[in-house]
């Protein structure tokens, strides 16, 4: 039966990009855990910046280094998806506390299946995630879900498996740990296909420590989803202010409405012209959401053809 493959044709690559700064402890381990687990994927770290032996540890462990000086690991991944072609392309942090030994399931799911975008959802013995990651975690992550009805469970997972349609459609825009959310919002706004996969997650070794703070990164990850889903859905977001404005200056019109009925005169001038500039603000708000819902829609459709005028997965 023809599959439409010929034997010359190559099998499909994958890549795994681990962006990461100072992890000199966990980074020999992290490679040699996917060499294991993925023979055949080529290995590119990103050094963002350390100040410790990562880059030259994990060239010794047989890595392709790239360096991103530019502190922010949206940054290291905008350099490793710009820089390294791929038909996979498996991304994990370099903290060794992801499993190595389910990406090959992962890369299968994209390769075999079609699948866009595998998150690998974590599962802890209850130590691995510090008390306020935890809270954090399932707080934003019910925020993201409500905002982009995107069916998954962790969404701040930073071990995944990308296609290359994906990876290259994905403008990476953000600097820092925001960087998930806006991989989150590309499956959604283009509602491409993505799938969870159960993997192992683990407490870092002793002596290596996260990057990511709590309160400060939760905010910025937290604003980060507003901001996407303004630039989603306008519409709904300016008309929701817009209608806000509306009603507010509705409320504070009645009495000066029922006093003119009753006497005749308008006492509260201040208060109408007030008034007048809040229902011209509302329905101005609700007009520039419907020119920027057509503006994020032809986004889409051009963002869309792109990714249609890609190859389709080899498999």
């Amino acid at each position: 039966m023809n599959d439409g493959m010929s034997p010359e044709d190559p099998a499909p690559s994958v890549a795994i990009v681990i962006p990461c700064r100072d992890e000199a402890i966990t980074i020999r381990q992290v490679v040699e855990g996917f060499q294991r687990s993925m023979p055949d994927a080529a290995i590119i770290v990103c050094d963002n910046g350390s100040n410790d032996q990562t880059a030259s540890l994990a060239r010794a462990a047989g890595a392709r280094v790239i360096a991103e000086p530019q502190p922010g690991k949206g940054r290291a991944l905008r350099r490793l998806l710009a820089d390294v072609d791929a038909d996979c392309y498996v991304m994990v942090d370099g903290d060794a506390t992801y499993d190595p030994a389910t990406a090959p399931a992962m890369v299968a799911e994209v390769l075999d299946n079609g699948v866009d975008m595998v998150v690998a959802r974590r599962v802890s013995d209850g130590t691995a995630f510090p008390g306020g990651h935890t809270i954090g975690n399932r707080l934003l992550t019910f925020v993201f879900q409500r905002l982009f009805r995107l069916r998954l469970t962790d969404t701040l997972s930073g071990y995944r498996a990308l296609s290359r349609r994906f990876v290259k459609t994905f403008p990476v825009l953000t600097r820092g740990f925001e960087v998930e959310t806006d991989l989150n919002a590309h499956a959604a706004s283009l509602d491409l296909r993505h799938v969870e996969i159960e993997s192992a997650y683990t407490s870092r070794p002793t002596g290596s420590h996260s990057k990511l703070g709590t309160w400060r990164d939760g905010f910025r990850i937290l604003r980060r989803m507003f901001r996407l889903f303004r630039d989603w859905r306008p519409l709904l977001t300016f008309s929701l202010a817009g209608l806000a404005c509306v009603f507010a200056a509705t409320v504070v019109a009645l009495p000066i409405v029922l006093d003119f009925l009753d006497t005749g005169l308008v006492e509260r001038q201040p208060t109408l012209i007030a008034v007048a500039v809040a229902y011209l603000l509302g329905f101005g708000m609700i007009s520039i959401g419907m020119v920027l819902e057509r503006i994020a829609q032809m986004r889409r459709e051009v963002t869309r053809l792109l990714y249609l005028s890609l190859p389709a997965q080899r498999t």
